[in-house]
This record gives structure tokens, C-alpha cells and sequence, in this order.
């Protein structure tokens, strides 16, 4: 286990993330960098990179943080077992969400990490967890086949069946139960991976979270000039709650970040600034909006189906 070359590692991500969007989207990143204070239950440092009222990202942040606690909380030992609960630990990674102005551009979020638990008089034990999904306010399946494509392509090199694995569990994990209803069109996601050990669950992780880029910035360079109007920024702003709510409420990242006393403002820099609710709203049968509900809201072999129409 080499926790420094993961941290040089993740904070070279965060850079190359930033500065992608920064050329893309012509606005720059605001850099908070933060320390807690030693002693505590919970201390450590990290870099917040934020916009906001940006002319491509209405907000954005890419978020690092290294973090050492005294006690493991129960959001990260559910899978591991009673033996780890209560153990000091060490957590690292990246978390970025961007929230585009334009409806038509998707929201995108991408996180990969490291935990490891750290028994006392036992060896450490050390798993990675990320992925990256997409919710789109307006459904293309070029872009969905594009970036389910890119994502089966970076995990081919780890067997043949683990993107088909990662995808399922990202439909799974990304789904609002009390909605019944997927978050948007999935992706990849991976928690608790142990598999191969330290060497095998790095390269995983720096697999994910170099494919980010190659999935989501064509589909901002297709979809960033298209007009819209006041109907297409009120449907986005409603499909916001959901994401909100997901977040709230399900997301584990959020729910370890505020069980272990995190930083509240990095933790919650994912949500979007301008969001909508409604009473018991539904599309108009045949609208757009209708369209992202009947075929984009719904697990479907996005990959699979492209293969089979081309051939």
C-alpha cells in the first residue's frame, strides 16, 4: 500500500480535470484549500475547485480530499464486516460534479477513492470505489452509446465481464426508490473493490477516472451551442430535485463525508444552484420531455443495442 503516490496521483487528476473545463468553458475554477485541524476525530487537508455562473458550467466543482479518522463510520464498513467497525482510517479521492447551463448538455459526475481501514495490531485492509454516470435533461442516444462505449473500453483491460458488472451496479446504485425511477442513464460505478489487491484496485481506479474526459467533453462539444428557452431551462431545473434528492438521501460518498464530520461546504459543492419541485408532475404524452421518461430513464445495454443496429 503506497498512500502518497495515490494522493500525487488524484491531485494530478483534480488538475487535468480543471484545467480541461477551464479551456472548454472559457471560466476559471476558484481554488479553496483546506486543513482541519490535528487532534480532532477527523483531520486532514484537501483542494476544493469550484465555478460558478459560469458561461458552460452554471456550477462545477472537482473536489480532493485526504482524510484520517479515529473511528471507520457505519456508512463504510455495511459490506466489510463487524471486525472493521471502529477501525482508524484513511480516505482519499476525487469527486467532481458539473451542472452545464445549457439543458441540453447533461450533468456529469465522476468520483474515484481509496479507504483504508487500519485495525490496530492487524494488517491494513484497503479497498477503491468510483465510477462515472450521466443525467441528461434531453435524451441522445449517440451521446449515451458514446459514453457507455468509453466506459466498457477503459475496464476491458480488468476482464471481460466487468463493465457489464460495473453498469449493472450503477443502474442498481443510481436509482431512486422512492421515485422508481433511475437517476439518469447510468454508467459505471464500483464500492468495497478488493479484487487483485492494492496494484490491481489502483489501476482500476486510474482507469476510471482517466476515461471521464474521453466519455463526457465530446457530448459538451456537441450539445453546448443548441438554442433553448424558457420551457427547456424549467424542465431542467425540475429534473435538479432529482438529483437532489438522490444525493440526500442515498449517495454514500455524501453520507460518509457527513457521518465522519467532513467538510460541509466540499461534501455538498454537487448541488446544483437553481432547482425546482413540483406537485405530482408528468410530460405531456409525445414532448421531449416525455421522451426521457420512456426511453432514456430505463436500464437499457446501451453499448449492446448500438452493435446490434450498425450490424
Amino acid at each position: 500500500m503506497d498512500i502518497g503516490t495515490v494522493r500525487s496521483h488524484l491531485l494530478a487528476l483534480q488538475a487535468k480535470i480543471v484545467e480541461a473545463l477551464e479551456r472548454e468553458g472559457g471560466d476559471a475554477f476558484i481554488v479553496d484549500r483546506w486543513q482541519r485541524d490535528p487532534g480532532g476525530k477527523l483531520e486532514g487537508d484537501g483542494v476544493s475547485r469550484l465555478v460558478e455562473g459560469g458561461a458552460l458550467l452554471e456550477r462545477g466543482g472537482v473536489g480532493f480530499s485526504h482524510v484520517r479518522g479515529v473511528a471507520l463510520p457505519p456508512s463504510a464498513t455495511e459490506h466489510r464486516g463487524a471486525d472493521l467497525a471502529g477501525a482508524p482510517f484513511e480516505a482519499l479521492g476525487v469527486s467532481l460534479v458539473f451542472h452545464p447551463r445549457n439543458p441540453y448538455v447533461p450533468t456529469a459526475h465522476m468520483n474515484v477513492r481509496m479507504l483504508a481501514a487500519l485495525p490496530p495490531g492487524k494488517d491494513a485492509v484497503v479497498w477503491f470505489g468510483g465510477g462515472f454516470d450521466l443525467t441528461p435533461y434531453y435524451g441522445f442516444e449517440e451521446d449515451a452509446v458514446h459514453f457507455h462505449r468509453t466506459a466498457r473500453d477503459a475496464l476491458a483491460p480488468f476482464g471481460p465481464d466487468t463493465y457489464a458488472r460495473f453498469k449493472a451496479w450503477c443502474d442498481d446504485y443510481f436509482f431512486l426508490k422512492h421515485r422508481n425511477e433511475p437517476r439518469g442513464i447510468g454508467g459505471i460505478f464500483f464500492d468495497d473493490f478488493a479484487e487483485g489487491g492494492f496494484a490491481n484496485g489502483f489501476a482500476l481506479m486510474r482507469a476510471v477516472g482517466d476515461a471521464f474526459l474521453p466519455a463526457y467533453l465530446p457530448i459538451v462539444q456537441r450539445r453546448r451551442a443548441l438554442p433553448y428557452g424558457e420551457r427547456e431551462r424549467d424542465f431542467q431545473c425540475y429534473r435538479r430535485g432529482r438529483y437532489v434528492e438522490f444525493n440526500l438521501v442515498f449517495d454514500r460518498g455524501t453520507l460518509f463525508g457527513l457521518q465522519s464530520g467532513g467538510r460541509v461546504e466540499s461534501i455538498l459543492m454537487s448541488m446544483p444552484p437553481v432547482v425546482t419541485w413540483r406537485y405530482d408532475w408528468r410530460p405531456e404524452p409525445g414532448t421531449p420531455e416525455a421522451l426521457l421518461y420512456s426511453d432514456f430513464l430505463r436500464p437499457r445495454d446501451w453499448v449492446g443495442e448500438a452493435a446490434a443496429s450498425a450490424g
